[in-house]
């Protein structure tokens, strides 16, 4: 009577396993049509991962506003202190999207026209300016030589192919923000932020029953630090960013440099990547402010950028940015390095505050097994 229940449940193991080999081959069989399948459940859902993208990024300003309409005394307004919080920062995006598009996008985007048809015109001025220098001055060393002939057999137009980057442009709006998805993911981003409280009370719930106390208690602290983590340094370096890029934009065009409004835009987008960010921005507004101006004015240049980046990081920055990131300036580099090599320019953005995330769980995870450490030495003392 014993033997028929352990042979049943042996037969039934490799019943389990034969099943599951066949599974795992059909899959890698069909693995084409499986894939096709996960794009086309990508593409379809689509509109939704927008709209969670824009709750996300919408969220922190949204709670900001509605803490502001919860002061006001008038009772109705309270009430409905949420939804007016919502039409108020949507109100507030479209106009900084109009504002983007007709005052900062088209003087960027001429600068961008103008150097690329003019690029080889500038390098031979400059080549004439480095021509009419003593032998014995810097540039004229087999360094700043190879630096220079390298520079000469760059096609900036294939780099900067407006047409091309115009036909990236129009098919990543064409997909992204197709008339259907983009009203989809308007409509669920609005949802999101309104329903945001029952739809995480929901999440907490299931989590709640489906893990122990414990484990779920961890994961609810480590989603909050996270969010924290992800949410100041976001919305503090796009702050930043901008506010290093108006900054920069002016001092350039009070010092007459052409491109001013490229250049600022590009120091302050990578000013987003902390620490190897200003410097690669700043090297190359040199450069190019090299060509165009001469010797003296990127000189110049250069002593006012360094200024503003100066006031910046020890100014600006904390105060927006605050002490978020405790990272090691080598970890940093790491992770953008990682990060752009793996996933491009979302890589680059996104693996410094990945990386403060996980610095900070293995932290408090080396603390917590430092002190069980210590517990257990305390009580093996007699």
């Amino acid at each position: 009577m014993e033997k028929k229940p352990r042979t049943w449940t042996k037969w039934l193991y490799w019943f389990t396993f034969a099943v599951a080999v066949i599974f795992v081959y059909k899959i890698f069989d069909n693995f084409g049509e499986i894939t096709d399948w996960i794009g086309t459940l990508f593409q379809v859902l689509a509109p939704f991962f927008i709209g969670l993208l824009i709750a996300y990024i919408l969220y922190l300003p949204c709670r900001k506003v509605e803490e502001f309409y919860k002061k006001t005394k008038n009772k109705w307004i309270r009430k409905k202190a949420r939804t007016f919080s919502v039409v108020t920062v949507y109100l507030i995006t479209l106009l900084l999207i109009i504002l983007l598009f007709t005052w900062i996008i088209p003087p960027i985007i001429d600068s961008v026209i103008d150097l690329a048809n003019n690029f080889h015109t500038y390098y031979d001025m400059a080549i004439g300016v480095i021509n009419n220098l003593p032998e014995d001055n810097f540039f004229k060393t087999d360094i700043m030589t190879g630096i220079m002939n390298a520079i000469q057999n760059i096609d900036i137009k294939e780099i900067l192919n407006v047409e091309a980057l115009t036909q990236y442009l129009q098919g990543a709006v064409s997909f992204a923000n197709g008339i259907v998805n983009t009203f989809v993911a308007i409509i669920v981003s609005i949802y999101l932020l309104i329903s945001r409280r029952s739809i995480i009370q929901f999440f907490k719930k299931l989590a709640g029953v489906t893990f122990k106390p414990q484990v779920y208690r961890n994961m609810d602290k480590y989603f909050n630090r996270s969010n924290q983590i992800f949410f100041k340094f976001l919305a503090g370096q796009f702050i930043d960013a901008i506010v290093v890029g108006i900054l920069t934009s002016i001092a350039m065009s009070i010092m007459g440099i052409k491109y001013a409004p490229l250049l600022g835009f590009m120091i302050g987008l990578f000013n987003m990547i902390p620490y190897i960010g200003a410097i690669i921005a700043v090297i190359i507004a040199g450069i190019i402010t090299f060509f165009t101006g001469g010797i003296e004015q990127t000189i110049w240049m250069l002593i006012v950028v360094i200024i503003l980046q100066q006031v910046d990081a020890n100014i600006i920055n904390p105060k927006i940015v605050g002490n978020s990131l405790k990272i090691n300036p080598l970890l940093v580099i790491f992770a953008v390095t990682v990060g752009g090599a793996y996933f491009g320019m979302l890589g680059i953005f996104l693996s410094v505050p990945i990386s403060a995330i996980i610095k900070v769980s293995l932290d408090e995870y080396i603390d917590y097994r430092s002190r069980k450490i210590k517990a257990l030495n305390n009580r093996d003392v007699p």
